[in-house]
């Protein structure tokens, strides 16, 4: 898969996760068809316009933005809905679940 067709997976995959709801980067690269494509994922969000970024996060739950765009991600987030234990989403709360991927069709035998 090229580069950018996966980013298009990626970002298409980021637009379902629903209000009140987050993701991690692992989480979503896998939904879109890309094992071990955090770093993918990462990449996809980057100059992205139109994307729901506030509900993607680090494993775990951790908000791995800096500064400024944490407290905002955060906020977001809560207002949302979503809550948080420390410093962390309370991921068995508010992981989004993706729908299993349906198996490609083979070749007819």
């Amino acid at each position: 898969m090229a580069e950018n067709t996966a980013i298009q997976a990626i970002r298409a995959v980021i637009r379902t996760i629903p209000r009140g709801k987050v993701s991690s980067y692992g989480a979503i690269a896998e939904a879109a068809g890309i094992p071990r494509g955090a770093r993918l994922a990462v990449r996809a969000l980057k100059g992205a316009v139109d994307l729901p970024w506030h509900r993607v996060v680090a494993a775990g739950g951790r908000i791995a933005l800096r500064g400024d765009s944490a407290f905002e991600q955060r906020f977001r987030l809560e207002s949302e809905g979503v809550r948080f234990a420390g410093k962390r989403v309370a991921m068995s709360e508010f992981a989004y679940k993706f729908k299993a991927k349906r198996p490609r069709a083979g070749p007819a035998r």
